[in-house]
């Protein structure tokens, strides 16, 4: 992808573990490479159709030179962040913090932190049957587009479900999102389980009632197997409730593992189904 360079920003700020870099402060070096599509610019000559990269040296700057931090690492998390929120033509961020005046007690040109950051592409699947079914969903929509870091990008309509396993329950009303997000699968996961505990979900039965349940399906196209968190969700093609409204925002998304189409698997998932009530 494209990117615009800022390299060796220099600001004077007051950053760092000891008494004297606070008191005293000292000078930091910031490269920022800032990932963007610049066709439409190079094509039309126009600055609205890029990135005004002066006001974007005066956000970093100002970040720099007014807060403070005890690791470089972290104020390079907080420039990447800022770009990201404050520039929505950005897709990533990749930044650079050089500490030349580094009290390391050795000789050393600087000591530096580069990290690379940027939005992720995320499903979530969420479902009710207990109370109020519709205002839950709608409630773990409004939280998650109340996150400064994650914004809900499609919705699809709510479909109303037979529950899935043996217990015997109400209908769930069952939707899917698309969000875009600069937060890992593991903080996603925290989040979403901090929504589902404010809308006052209780795990006392597997695959028992709820309130609301939020699952990522996919991110980006991400394979990760953790104890407590596998992507993809591993009971995507099981599951028409998840797979038909899914195929309503994105009916061509690749399954990672499986490489195939949501509606692949949808059309898959319904004739085996077909097959099993001929039997």
């Amino acid at each position: 992808m494209d990117y615009i360079s800022i390299d060796n920003l220099e600001a004077f700020g007051y950053h760092g573990v000891f008494e004297e870099e606070a008191f005293l402060g000292q000078k930091f070096l910031v490269t920022a490479r800032l990932y963007l599509d610049t066709r439409q610019a190079g094509m039309t000559d126009n600055l609205k159709a890029s990135l005004d990269y002066g006001e974007a040296c005066q956000v970093i700057k100002k970040l720099v030179e007014t807060e403070r931090y005890m690791l470089i690492e972290r104020l390079a998390e907080e420039i990447a962040s800022k770009l990201l929120l404050t520039f929505s033509s950005l897709h990533e961020v990749e930044v650079t913090v050089k500490k030349p005046w580094a009290p390391v007690h050795v000789s050393v040109d600087s000591v530096s932190v580069t990290i690379r950051r940027g939005w992720h592409r995320v499903y979530l699947s969420i479902g009710s049957n207990m109370g109020d079914r519709e205002g839950y969903l709608d409630f773990a929509i409004d939280q998650l587009n109340a996150l400064p870091d994650t914004k809900v990008a499609a919705v699809s309509d709510y479909l109303e479900t037979k529950p899935y396993g043996d217990v015997e329950q109400d209908d769930f009303l069952n939707g899917v999102l698309m969000i875009e997000t600069l937060k890992t699968p593991q903080e996603l996961l925290k989040t979403s389980l901090s929504i589902e505990k404010e809308a006052h979900r209780e795990r006392l039965v597997h695959w028992g009632p709820r309130t609301l349940d939020i699952d990522i399906l996919f991110y980006d196209d991400l394979i990760l197997t953790e104890e407590e968190l596998i992507i993809p969700h591993v009971e995507i093609p099981k599951r028409e409730f998840v797979l038909e409204p899914l195929s309503a925002i994105a009916p061509y998304y690749m399954h990672p593992v499986y490489k195939k189409s949501v509606v692949q698997m949808l059309d898959e998932l319904r004739k085996t189904d077909c097959q099993m009530d001929d039997k």
